[in-house]
């Protein structure tokens, strides 16, 4: 068993390569940032979303405020889209950029930009993570966050349009689900590249909200794959929201290191379906009790999932941007102390 001596980086590394440990490490592999943190390091929305400088800081401060044992960036799920042609709203203080209008329907053609990468906030986030890098040096492991076909699929040509599209158009979902994988190798190479030691990999559309098993593993599976081919060097973590009970052995086949998912899904039930073939991220809620909890129920909660054997304790999804600080607090000092 590893001792507590132990780097961050180090730390979260050995546990998404499922190593015994005296502890897990307590990290945001999800959106990361509260306006508290802005205020702290002088950093904020919307100008942190496109300035790689203001970025890589802000990223930094899950850290400096909170004890977080990961650096993460960027804030939103919406880089792929706007580069792509949706129009995309920035937000405010506090909140996250949202896709406002979409760019396709099912008859258009779509150019893949050659070199994804080097366009629009990509271009800053690959930027930021390079800056990241020597922020964090050794001690916290780099991790960033992009977004999964089947939801970048969603935000070109409407969610809801995807979906009616699996019985009326499947060809037409694959068409669309393919370019974004396309699209998100493209950029995931110039991550790695970058230096980043973790890839989060959310696709929230790709839910058993929206799709069963078994569209799963025809219509998001396969390009989740392919997004990540060929890519060298950092761990690959998926998340997805929602209850991902019944979805976790098809989210396993993807190949991944690690499942980040929801508190909808009992943490003893999740270690025992995954049995520590793939490391487990979460299941602390985002809304009970992170948002609207005491640090009493914040802690409680903590210690449940670590107790259950989760490989890395984190908040369950993204951070409201105004959850409250001593709730924060109250979840990286119970999986610490």
């Amino acid at each position: 068993m590893l001792n507590n001596g132990m780097k961050p980086k180090d730390r979260v590394l050995a546990a998404l390569a499922c190593k015994k440990l005296d502890r897990p490490p307590v990290v945001c592999f999800t959106q990361s940032a509260t306006v508290d943190q802005m205020d702290a390091v002088g950093v904020h929305w919307p100008d942190a979303h496109t300035d790689p400088e203001k970025m890589a800081t802000l990223a930094m401060a899950a850290n400096k405020v909170f004890g977080f044992e990961s650096a993460r960036l960027p804030f939103c799920l919406t880089v792929e889209a706007e580069i792509m042609g949706c129009t995309v709203d920035l937000g405010k203080v506090d909140r996250t950029p949202m896709v406002k209008k979409h760019a396709y329907d099912s008859s258009s053609e779509v150019d893949v930009p050659k070199d994804f990468s080097q366009l629009g906030r990509a271009k800053a986030v690959v930027e930021a993570t390079k800056l990241l890098k020597k922020k964090a040096g050794s001690e916290l492991p780099v991790v960033v966050g992009t977004t999964g076909p089947f939801t970048i699929a969603g935000h070109l040509v409407g969610t809801e349009n995807l979906l009616l599209w699996i019985v009326t158009e499947p060809e037409s979902v694959h068409k669309f689900v393919k370019i974004a994988a396309e699209v998100e190798n493209n950029y995931l190479r110039a991550i790695a590249a970058a230096g980043a030691d973790v890839i989060v990999m959310s696709d929230p559309s790709a839910s058993t909200d929206m799709l069963s098993g078994e569209m799963f593993d025809e219509y998001a599976a396969p390009y989740i794959k392919q997004s990540f081919s060929g890519i060298e060097g950092p761990k690959n973590v998926l998340h997805i929201c929602g209850d991902t009970t019944l979805l976790l052995e098809h989210m396993m086949s993807t190949g991944v290191h690690g499942l980040s998912i929801e508190e909808k899904v009992q943490p003893e039930k999740a270690v025992e379906i995954v049995n520590n073939r793939v490391a487990l991220v979460g299941n602390v809620g985002v809304v009970k009790p992170l948002l609207q909890g005491t640090p009493d129920d914040v802690s409680r909660e903590a210690k449940r999932v670590a107790a259950s054997g989760f490989n890395l304790v984190a908040p369950g999804c993204g951070l409201a941007a105004r959850v409250p600080s001593p709730n924060i607090k109250a979840l990286v000092d119970a999986v610490k102390k």
